[in-house]
């Protein structure tokens, strides 16, 4: 099955999605929407034309565990996507994947506006990958 996952943010919504057999995630593309009204249908398009059968959307918990604003205002955009696409709609603790993506941005010295356009997709990545280990080992 193809999965696709979304890493939330202001300005731009980075996606990745799996292989068929859901052992790798790839980064996709960077959805460059500030309207938080208008995200859900690009989101719901781009799912439908990578032609995904789940969506993983990150949660961004705080470091404690507990869930804030954001994690709330992911939950909500998970619902919209959900009832968009009719597809199953699951949350990935996302803590650290945009550390993570900026240490993997390092290691590959990708710098300047390069770096900017890319670590959204490395995250979406990132929360992907954790996503595919986690169930593969249940």
């Amino acid at each position: 099955m193809i999965i696709m996952s979304v890493d939330l943010g202001k300005a731009r919504t980075g996606l990745a999605l799996s292989d068929k057999t859901e052992f790798l995630a790839s980064p996709y593309k960077v959805i460059f929407e500030k309207s938080p009204n208008k995200l859900p249908d690009k989101v719901a398009q781009a799912a439908k034309e990578a032609n995904a059968e789940l969506i993983v959307v990150g949660l961004p918990k705080n470091m404690d565990g507990s869930e804030g604003e954001s994690a709330q205002n992911a939950r909500a955009f998970a619902e919209k996507l959900k009832e968009l696409t009719g597809l199953p709609v699951e949350m990935q603790d996302e803590r650290g994947t945009t550390v993570t993506a900026h240490h993997f941005l390092n290691d590959t010295n990708t710098r300047g506006k390069k770096r900017k356009t890319v670590v959204d997709e490395v995250a979406a990545t990132i929360i992907l990958q954790n996503y595919l280990d986690k169930h593969k080992n249940k």
